[in-house]
């Protein structure tokens, strides 16, 4: 009753700009949870306020293909919810600069860091500790001689981004990447800090991961000119590239079809409003993937519980 009360809310005050029938969005749905929680909350504001019609596409997680789609126009992807940059700077310098087929929004801020369970921090700090061979023989579970660290999902852009760090750094001759999916890497994490055994990997804010497990994020060199030289597009992407330094805060968009500006102008002009922050991403993402709500009913109560805030992404 509540969220239906703040939907007429605002309805009435965008009575001299009603929506009138517009295509059906399509919203992707990538693999790791901020974009899924950015996913349904901008169709829930599409479905329920704007009275028009989203759609998530669950299981969209190829961003190649997303880009892709939304560089066509056709309404197959109308909208990446969660465009981490610069690691995707090869589709932004394509489709945003070059094409002119997709537009933004303005970014949220996400970090990217390398992490241990707290409870290894007194013994695994910085990366400099990770040139110990002795340290590196604590994360061999294969007993192949090198320790292993989660780069992230074979999809990403950023586990290319972490081999590479590793290899400027020094260290490949001691560390392998365990490139596996999100579900199956926090799996792992959760038996093992149950164990208190070592775990050493790529993560991100805002996750609910932070929520779950004490963790602590190693130290790396400051940033300084020429650290970080990279061409993920190249063939030989891990012999050309070269990353020294700490990542630099992340800015992270809504990214859409220009299209959009066509086929459905209310919902264009939605997304180019749009704006959150990190911590508010954090919330859905506990509320949706670690409580176990279901993601539209979380999307529409904080809707209902932030009618100015949408109100103004949509009228403008």
């Amino acid at each position: 009753m509540r969220y239906l009360l703040h939907t007429v809310a605002i309805g009435v005050s965008l009575a001299s700009s009603a929506v009138s029938a517009q295509e059906k969005v399509t919203v992707a749905e990538p693999s790791w949870n901020g974009a899924r929680a950015i996913a349904h909350v901008v169709t829930a504001i599409i479905n329920g306020p704007m009275e028009s019609e989203a759609e998530v596409l669950t299981g969209m997680n190829q961003q190649p293909v997303i880009y892709a789609g939304m560089d066509k126009g056709d309404g197959s992807v109308d909208v990446h919810p969660d465009m981490w940059m610069p690691n995707w700077q090869s589709a932004w310098d394509e489709y945003i600069e070059d094409k002119q087929t997709v537009d933004h929004n303005s970014p949220y801020k996400g970090t990217s860091n390398i992490y241990v369970p707290t409870y290894m921090a007194d013994r695994v700090r910085s990366i400099e500790d990770l040139r110990n061979p002795e340290i590196a023989a604590m994360f061999d579970t294969d007993g192949d001689g090198l320790g292993e660290y989660w780069a992230g999902d074979v999809t990403w852009a950023s586990t290319k981004r972490w081999q590479i760090k590793f290899k400027s750094y020094g260290l490949d001759g001691l560390w392998e990447p365990n490139i596996v999916s999100a579900d199956t890497f926090k799996a792992g994490l959760a038996a093992a800090y149950a164990s208190s055994e070592p775990q050493l990997f790529y993560y991100w804010t805002p996750e609910a991961l932070h929520v779950q497990f004490d963790l602590t994020a190693l130290e790396e060199p400051e940033r300084f000119d020429g650290c970080e030289e990279v061409d993920l597009d190249a063939e030989n992407w891990l012999e050309v590239s070269h990353f020294e330094c700490v990542i630099a805060p992340n800015d992270i968009f809504v990214a859409f079809s220009k299209s959009l500006w066509d086929r459905n102008p209310a919902a264009a002009t939605m997304l180019k409003n749009i704006q959150f922050t990190g911590d508010e991403v954090n919330t859905w993402i506990v509320e949706m993937f670690e409580n176990k709500r279901d993601p539209q009913e979380v999307a529409e109560e904080w809707i209902a519980d932030n009618p100015d805030t949408v109100n103004a992404w949509i009228s403008g």
